[in-house]
């Protein structure tokens, strides 16, 4: 079966698109980063209305999840998925051109399952890709102050490491200090349900601009 489910998705898209109600802005394209089973973006597209969402994935077999639950949800503003990468710090190129520019990007759950690498990606695309005021919207558990928040947390860190040593939670502070030098700024941090956070990222134009 081509559409795949991922348990977390329903105790935490409730809560997440509170979120983005608040913070997204209220028209644009947004591109949603390594979207897995597309659950989120079945769920979120048709509850935000005037924004187009455009789902991605680098993994073949998300990518036909994605898809069956685009085809499924029926919802004009969910676009069909596109491969992107997003270690690679150029992967705004490789996006289509859309009917309404990007006003936002959404990751949740990939800056610790995946390497750093991806992190510093994201990042440094979010910068090429969004305008000034522009939001780049981080979801998932976090390390704060070089220190884990939840005994949980720390297990989960351990499990991450064992499967994959580049994996496993980030430091919110390291992740703060790579957004601001790509003129990304912590609008708000907003904690969620089981010892998770929403980051919400905004872009600035530098002074000299």
């Amino acid at each position: 079966m081509l559409k795949r489910h991922a348990p977390a998705t329903e105790r935490n898209r409730a809560p997440i698109l509170t979120v983005l109600e608040a913070e997204l802005p209220l028209d644009g394209t947004v591109v949603e980063i390594a979207s897995g089973t597309g659950e989120h973006a079945a769920y979120f597209a048709p509850r935000l209305p005037g924004r187009a969402w455009q789902p991605t994935d680098l993994d073949a077999e998300n990518l036909a999840s994605i898809n069956a639950w685009r085809e499924e949800t029926q919802c004009p503003q969910l676009l069909s998925a596109q491969v992107l990468d997003a270690s690679d710090t150029q992967w705004p190129e490789h996006l289509p051109a859309y009917d309404s520019p990007v006003s936002a990007i959404v990751c949740i759950n990939m800056v610790h399952i995946s390497a750093w690498t991806s992190c510093e990606g994201l990042l440094a695309g979010a910068e090429q890709l969004l305008p000034n005021g522009g939001v780049l919207y981080l979801y998932g558990p976090f390390m704060r102050g070089g220190e884990h928040t939840a005994p949980s947390n720390a297990a989960f860190d351990q499990q991450l490491k064992q499967r994959n040593p580049q994996w496993g939670l980030r430091n919110l502070e390291s992740v703060l200090a790579l957004a601001e030098a790509h003129q990304l700024t912590c609008r708000r941090v907003v904690e969620m349900p089981a010892n998770n956070l929403s980051v919400v990222l905004e872009k600035l134009a530098r002074l000299n601009d």
